[in-house]
């Protein structure tokens, strides 16, 4: 967009923002206070793109980022990736042929989107990277991403997968249900789970492929693995999606007793089945958090311009998240004293889905 004077849109923000002796945001929350204030009179334009909102994660995360918007005042454009890395290849393609006060995006594999998020960089566009890696670490420094919000993969598979194999005895067979290959994201799933596993020598993964996020995938490997491994004790999903469908094909197998069944995003169906004993564990890859804070910090540097924000950002933003267990800490000794009990001796799954729902977890 362009004014009659012929500044661009930022350009024009900036002008606003300092003219008149210089306006300075003392931390975030009076930045927030003056987008609200203004977001009728200073519009944003913002593309972002995630890597397929059929996924329950990344629809969350739209929802957040469209509330963000509304907030401050962000018009925001969707991409959806749909999964498939050579589409969401083509739509950003067509979203650098325009021009945005921000963009902020979930890449579906690495490696993919460097040349249109490098030219969007070089047009003068705050770039933020959400969850996943676009490009190798080094190589998203230098190129100039504005920041990186992403969880702890590793810590999140690592502390599901330890819950599992303390469900199986330290012993017997488990399988992984991974997620799209080329997306940082599982590849550090995947770590954590044969970081765990590799600490138990009477562990056998007798199963580890890929189901590409796909519910439908992720429920034809269970049925395979349990027709060649009838025996099987365990299985870790790199989401919730394909853990459900997992346990779903476990419980038509009438095995819902022997096999344990594990995701990752804490999503609030997934929640409620690990309070329901269906699920042994989850951990929260807050979808929310990810996507509202890259509104946020891309309406930040749209305003200020985006070397003020190199300075008042980190290049990492870690949306951390605990891991959830079904386990209620109820030792009847500490009856009387429940401040040493974990959780106060409650079930935090009611809890953290009222704190889900309202989008702040």
């Amino acid at each position: 967009m362009v004014s009659k004077k012929g500044l661009s849109r930022r350009d024009f923000l900036k002008g606003s923002l300092f003219a008149g002796g210089g306006l300075v945001f003392a931390n975030f929350l009076a930045f927030l206070d003056y987008r609200r204030a203004h977001a009728q009179d200073q519009p944003l334009r913002a593309a972002m793109s995630s890597a397929g909102l059929a996924g329950t994660w990344n629809a969350q995360g739209q929802e957040a980022a469209l509330r963000w918007g509304e907030l401050l005042g962000v018009e925001i454009t969707w991409f959806d990736g749909e999964f498939d890395a050579a589409i969401q290849r083509s739509k950003i393609d067509q979203m650098a042929t325009e021009t945005w006060d921000f963009v902020a995006m979930q890449p579906g594999a690495i490696g993919t989107l460097v040349d249109p998020v490098q030219a969007m960089i070089d047009a003068g566009i705050p770039v933020i990277d959400m969850d996943t890696l676009i490009a190798p670490l080094d190589q998203l420094q230098s190129m100039g991403v504005l920041t990186l919000i992403a969880p702890n993969n590793v810590f999140m598979s690592e502390s599901v997968v330890s819950k599992l194999i303390e469900k199986m005895g330290g012993a017997g067979k488990i399988a992984h249900i991974g997620g799209a290959p080329g997306h940082t994201g599982a590849q550090a799933r995947g770590q954590g789970f044969y970081n765990v596993v590799g600490r138990y020598p009477d562990v056998e993964i007798v199963d580890d492929q890929p189901a590409d996020w796909n519910v439908d995938t992720a429920a034809q490997l269970t049925e395979s693995v349990l027709n060649r491994h009838p025996d099987l004790k365990a299985i870790f999903a790199d989401n919730d999606d394909m853990a459900l469908a997992a346990r779903q094909v476990v419980e038509n197998a009438g095995m819902g007793d022997q096999v344990f069944v594990g995701g990752v995003d804490a999503m609030t169906p997934a929640i409620q089945a690990v309070a329901d004993g269906k699920l042994v564990a989850t951990a929260r890859n807050s979808a929310t958090r990810i996507h509202g804070w890259a509104v946020i910090a891309g309406a930040y540097a749209a305003t200020v311009g985006i070397e003020q924000a190199r300075q008042d950002i980190p290049f990492f933003v870690l949306a951390d998240g605990p891991a959830i267990y079904g386990d209620i800490d109820n030792n009847p000794a500490l009856a009387s004293e429940p401040w040493k009990l974990s959780n106060y001796g409650l079930s935090p799954a009611a809890g953290l889905i009222w704190a889900e729902n309202q989008l702040v977890f």
